[in-house]
């Protein structure tokens, strides 16, 4: 599941599609109405593939928390983000039983589940196949391999 140019923006409800990146900020697609707005880089903006959740371990990568709720859910639709506070926490322990209780709040939960709801109406959620260190390591050499080859040059020939 590749969250790497959807984002939050505070302010604004939703989520939002990267499009262009300008001199003053970006150019970014409501997926909700489809409508492209411009953002300063003032304003505060998250890339959903770089927020993680607190567990008793450390934290886990939203993406991974999405993986979770698409199998719970067999990639359909959850719950709604409107329930009531401990009906969301509870369906929260089902998906991820490690989170930290005392650092994840409903509110957070909420827009976990709203998001959720929202790239899976959208048709986001893609699972990526993952890559096996194996197979990407002969492609890297291929790639050194290839940039140091041209690097030679012949010697001058000293008369």
């Amino acid at each position: 599941m590749s969250l790497e140019k959807i984002l939050s923006i505070s302010g604004k409800p939703g989520l939002y599609v990267l499009k262009v990146q300008t001199r003053t900020g970006f150019v970014a697609e409501s997926l909700l109405d489809g409508k492209k707005v411009t953002v300063s880089l003032k304003s505060n903006v998250s890339l959903l593939s770089e927020i993680s959740i607190y567990t008793y371990e450390g934290e886990k990568p939203l993406a991974e928390i999405m993986q979770n709720i698409a199998k719970k859910e067999n990639k359909g639709q959850t719950i709604s983000h409107k329930e009531d506070n401990a009906t969301l926490l509870s369906y929260f322990r089902e998906v991820l039983p490690e989170y930290d209780e005392e650092r994840v709040y409903a509110s957070d939960v909420k827009k976990i589940v709203s998001w959720y709801n929202t790239l899976q109406e959208k048709g986001l959620l893609v699972n990526e196949a993952p890559v096996v260190a194996e197979e990407a390591a002969p492609v890297a050499e291929e790639v050194v391999a290839e940039k140091k080859a041209p690097a030679k040059k012949a010697k001058a020939k000293k008369e």
